[in-house]
């Protein structure tokens, strides 16, 4: 009995599910962070109108051998820059970033390659693993100051290596408050072109130099300065195979504050002009077309965003697909055909929304209910206080006209000289 006892023991602890097994989200449901597989790299490649991209991830082989590794953002996915809202376009090429992703939900319509679950795991050829994980459905994209922000994380400046207004700085990247100082160091380059914000101004290591806080040349120790670090690579001397670059250096609470203001700013004027991205929960039909419609607007967006939507103020909603085009955007922009109509209640969820989720729910009432408004489907919601404008034609598909190239374009897209 004891025997069977123990066997079956081991048969549940064998079959139970790792904490790192490969997860597949589930259409209408927000999948949870703690099951992403979380990776870093350089952003190499952006498709912004289609939300995809590539990004080289950092393993420990050789970083300029790794291919670039396409990924696609979920429609719920949260982009970070500088500890604020933003979109792929905003990012510059370069940038390293963080990644949480997932296998593809439905990997039939996955906007990149589906890959082998297990991909992961697979030696590449020169010997590095983890450069192509399947996992390549991001919920959660972010920069180097956004993520130390978001895990309580600084950077500590130990030391600096300065000729000819560029070299090297030795830092380690520790928790904000406690820690205990074990963190391993890095060394990473910096140049003339290194942006070092302080307060409200945008200096360069010239200006350190001048006011004599930097030496002209040479050596100097800096005592565990904490600051946060914007980070990109570069290809570097001397055969350093994984060296990475200093790009922007924020010394003080002030200067990090304004540039998540200045990101949010741009952020705002975006989602005003393309809607507020949602997904339908329910859809309630009535007679001759009307219906009232419960979405779920989605998260990471700036506070003030979410205010517009109140009771009673109309609003227009457009289906979209996964990556978030308008189907419509003709001649008279995406309120052409889009469903009208007032705002019957807005409620907010208890407790933390999921990311991806803004945990915040509208009823929608119109006379005109489209195709586009299905359970799980996604949707784009405008409050008509926000401006009615015509989108770029690469970001709508253009209903029926629209084919499998306008969702994954071809060289054809580009004129021929």
């Amino acid at each position: 009995m004891k025997f069977l006892l123990a066997a079956l023991c081991c048969l549940v602890t064998t079959a139970a599910p790792s904490a790192d097994e490969p997860f597949r989200p589930e259409a209408g449901k927000f999948p949870p962070l703690e099951k992403a597989h979380a990776y870093r790299g350089q952003l190499v490649f952006v498709d912004h109108a289609n939300r995809r991209g590539s990004i080289r991830v950092q393993s420990t082989g050789v970083f300029r051998f790794s291919a670039p590794h396409p990924f696609a953002m979920l429609p719920y996915g949260v982009i970070r820059y500088h500890g604020a809202p933003a979109d792929l376009r905003d990012i510059p090429l370069g940038t390293v970033l963080h990644v949480r992703a997932f296998l593809p939900p439905d990997p039939k319509i996955a906007a990149v390659p589906v890959l082998p679950v297990n991909n992961r795991e697979k030696i590449s050829s020169y010997g590095a693993a983890g450069t192509a994980p399947a996992e390549n459905h991001v919920l959660l994209l972010e920069d180097e100051p956004s993520y130390c922000q978001r895990v309580g994380l600084v950077w500590k400046l130990k030391e600096m290596d300065l000729k000819n207004h560029e070299g090297m700085i030795v830092a380690s990247r520790e928790p904000k408050t406690g820690g205990d100082g074990n963190a391993s160091e890095e060394t990473m380059t910096f140049d003339a072109a290194t942006r070092i914000w302080r307060g409200r101004e945008c200096l360069a290591p010239a200006d350190l130099v001048a006011e004599g806080v930097w030496p002209a040349s040479g050596k100097k120790s800096l005592d565990g300065q904490t600051v946060l670090l914007g980070i990109t690579w570069k290809p570097t001397p001397g055969g350093v195979f994984n060296r990475f670059h200093i790009s922007d250096l924020w010394l003080d609470d002030a200067a990090t504050q304004r540039a998540a203001r200045q990101q949010t700013e741009t952020h705002k004027t975006f989602i005003r002009s393309r809607w507020m991205p949602a997904w339908v929960d329910a859809v309630e039909y009535g007679k001759f077309g009307r219906a009232t419609v419960t979405a779920t607007l989605f998260g990471g967006m700036d506070a003030t965003l979410y205010a517009d939507f109140q009771k009673d103020r109309q609003v227009l909603m457009n289906g979209a697909e996964n990556t978030l085009k308008h189907t419509e955007g003709g001649t008279a922009g995406p309120a052409q055909m889009a469903s009208k109509g007032p705002i019957l209640d807005v409620t907010k969820t208890s407790g933390e929304a999921p990311l991806g989720s803004s945990g915040i729910q509208i009823r929608f009432e119109t006379d005109l209910i489209t195709e586009g408004m299905r359970p799980a489907r996604i949707v784009r919601v405008r409050p008509t206080s926000w401006p009615d404008v015509h989108m770029p034609r690469e970001e709508y598909l253009n209903s029926g006209s629209s084919n499998l190239e306008d969702r994954f374009p071809t060289p054809a897209i580009f004129p021929k000289y």
